[in-house]
């Protein structure tokens, strides 16, 4: 009897050994997936903010013949970011540069009075304006999940297991440009 009690006890600790390391696995599993989901998030929105661009750059060119530069940095730039494959950190700054283009394209046009009053332009700045608050959500998102991924990756016991099955720790979509981390000087 007392061996019943025993054998019971052992496999009673086992399946609890094997349910927690099932259980954590998965967990690993589920935030590698929102990682990557969250990054696809991202994607369709850096698609949308590429889609809008070109449509921009035609309203504007008529306006701005002196801008030349600006537009053309614009279109590089976005060349870029449409053509950019690789990990996370490579996007993240080729789209970090494609912020910086627009940001200066837009400061460009508040010269142009006329730009500034076209409807089409207004529409285009809206729906980047849109999109660019959506993509700095979609950040937000994604640099949350990385987070919670990497705590676990590192965090005893749950590293273990991450380090049996080969889950490794992912970056953070950070902002690249120190002129973007400084406080925005506010005159009256």
């Amino acid at each position: 009897m007392e061996i019943l009690i025993v054998l019971g006890i052992f496999f009673l600790i086992l399946f609890a050994i094997a349910a927690f390391f099932i259980g954590d696995y998965n967990n690993l599993v589920s935030l590698r997936n929102k990682v990557e989901n969250a990054w696809s998030q991202i994607d369709v929105q850096l698609k949308r903010r590429h889609d809008l661009i070109p449509n921009l750059i035609e309203t504007v060119k008529g306006y701005m013949n002196h801008e030349r530069e600006t537009l053309e940095a614009v279109i590089k730039a976005r060349q870029q970011a449409v053509n950019i494959s690789g990990d996370f950190a490579n996007k993240a700054q080729i789209e970090n540069m494609l912020s910086q283009t627009l940001k200066s394209l837009f400061a460009v046009s508040e010269r142009y009075p006329d730009l500034k009053a076209n409807q089409n332009f207004l529409s285009l700045k809206e729906e980047l304006v849109s999109t660019e608050n959506k993509i700095s959500f979609a950040r937000q998102f994604f640099n949350d999940t990385v987070l919670k991924l990497n705590n676990k990756v590192e965090m005893f016991p749950s590293n273990l297991i991450a380090k049996m099955f080969s889950f490794d720790k992912k970056e953070f979509f950070e902002i690249d440009e120190p002129k973007e981390r400084e406080v925005p000087k506010v005159q009256f």
